[in-house]
């Protein structure tokens, strides 16, 4: 007699095994964001499909691979807001709409004429040239993307460059529109680049994010960039000058820069959420992110201050630099004990 056996087939991989064992339908931003990094997949030697020994593949190897933030799984980590790119178009076109009926409104109105000179030349020192910071932003943005272990965190650093490129945009579209208006004052639209690579109270700043596009390690990038210089900074050039927009009459500013923050919550968002989660993994990964915090926030404050110094030069209603840069440094810890790196 013939004898039967009694073992079960093995039963078939479900169309969304990739995903990992889910025990449920992924979502349409687990669908269209897992595993797209072809230089993480499954199996692979090297990172491109070439000599391990050549640049390429040795900098995917130093910068990324043996980088000192390390987890077992970069594909667990989520974005909070679970942006897609069709979520990230509808939501920036409707804010764009915004900018674009905002602007227009403005512009017929004579705002910008009845500004006080004072200002005015503020504006040309201050506001008309984060044109330059915001683009030395997105490069390392996209560096960043490039560079990332996870496709996750990928689409997160693109959509943050996206923002970044949406900033440089909008800051020269009202350069151009006050240009316009009031022709000479303040050197706007003309001096722009000479205050972002001569004013001395620009220079820290320069320096610090001149030194952040050669921080090639993707960890110290993202820490660098994301939890120390952004919080820094943003708070300084988005929120603290369109608060004294606000009190100078420059609606028109103001209502700009607060549009442009909402991209700057949703970065703050996964930033930290990804700090946590690299923290959950390994638990040194805590030191790593401090040391490389400690070594960026003495550049930070550099740049604070300095910039600072510009708030006390606006009179009657500018600011002291010390209150500027505390009100930095204050936003700045506030993002590092959201990511769980509280000193």
């Amino acid at each position: 007699m013939t004898e039967v056996s009694t073992s079960r087939p093995q039963r078939r991989l479900k169309t969304w095994s990739a995903l990992g064992n889910l025990r449920r339908l992924p979502t349409e931003y687990e669908i269209v964001t897992h595993g797209l990094n072809y230089t993480t997949r499954s199996g692979r030697k090297t990172a491109l499909e070439s000599n391990p020994t050549t640049p390429m593949n040795m900098w995917y190897l130093t910068y990324r691979d043996k980088s000192p933030l390390q987890a077992a799984d970069w594909n667990g980590f989520r974005d909070p807001d679970e942006m897609t790119y069709r979520k990230y178009v509808t939501m920036q076109d409707e804010q764009e709409t915004v900018i674009e009926g905002v602007l227009d409104e403005y512009g017929t109105t004579g705002h910008d004429q009845s500004l006080p000179a004072e200002w005015l030349r503020f504006l040309g020192t201050v506001f008309t040239p984060t044109r330059f910071p915001g683009h030395a932003l997105q490069m390392c943005s996209a560096y960043l993307a490039h560079m990332a272990p996870s496709s996750y965190i990928t689409n997160c650093a693109l959509f943050a460059g996206g923002d970044l490129l949406r900033r440089v945009t909008v800051v020269a579209y009202r350069t151009r529109q006050l240009q316009d208006a009031v022709p000479g004052v303040g050197g706007i639209g003309t001096d722009e680049r000479r205050v972002w690579e001569e004013h001395e109270a620009w220079q820290p700043a320069r320096e610090a994010l001149e030194k952040l596009l050669i921080a090639y390690d993707w960890g110290e990038c993202f820490t660098a960039m994301n939890l120390v210089l952004r919080p820094t900074l943003d708070e300084i050039l988005i929120r603290q000058v369109a608060n004294l927009a606000h009190v100078n009459n420059d609606d028109l500013t103001w209502l700009l820069l607060s549009n442009l923050a909402t991209d700057v919550d949703r970065c703050v968002r996964w930033s930290t959420a990804l700090a946590r989660y690299a923290v959950e993994q390994r638990e040194v990964n805590r030191d790593v992110f401090r040391r490389w915090v400690d070594r960026w926030t003495p550049r930070a404050d550099a740049a604070a201050a300095a910039l600072g110094r510009l708030f006390e030069e606006l009179p009657p209603s500018g600011r002291d630099a010390r209150t500027v840069a505390e009100a930095a440094a204050s936003a700045r810890r506030r993002v590092l004990s959201e990511a769980g790196l509280a000193e």
